[in-house]
Parts: structure tokens; C-alpha cells; sequence
């Protein structure tokens, strides 16, 4: 194998593991939005919906993260 065979593998791998630590923050995100959602509602049970409706609108914005992510993941392959 010459420099530049290795050079390639060590990139690719890198890249998986930079998108295996990006995961990281939107995992801890929805964890924290679904925890306070349910708290809302142990509190407030009557606006149940309302705090579900909202609940799903942040887990869509922390997924993004996640998404972009992985994005940029295929973006910057060689």
C-alpha cells in the first residue's frame, strides 16, 4: 500500500466518527425536550396537546442537527 491508500482509509473513518459524536448533541436535545414536555404536563395536564404539539416541532429542529450532520458527512467525502 503506498501514502496514499492509507491516507484515504484514515479519512473515511475519521468521517464516521465525526458523524457518531455529531449524533450525540440531538440525542441529549430530544432527550431534554421530551423530559421537559413531560413534566408540562405532569404539571398542566390539561394542555397535554398543546405541549405534544410543541414537543414535535422542537424534535424536528434537533433532528436537523442530526440530519446536517450526516450531510456534511457526505459533502466533504473524498
Amino acid at each position: 500500500m503506498d501514502a496514499t491508500t492509507v491516507l484515504a482509509e484514515i479519512s473515511g473513518n475519521i468521517g464516521t466518527v465525526g458523524y457518531g459524536l455529531a449524533a450525540i448533541g440531538p440525542a441529549i436535545g430530544v432527550g431534554i425536550v421530551v423530559g421537559k414536555t413531560i413534566e408540562g404536563v405532569a404539571r398542566q395536564p390539561e394542555l397535554a396537546g398543546r405541549l405534544q404539539v410543541l414537543m414535535w416541532i422542537g424534535i424536528a429542529f434537533t433532528e436537523a442537527l442530526a440530519f446536517i450532520g450526516i450531510a456534511t458527512y457526505f459533502i466533504f467525502q473524498s
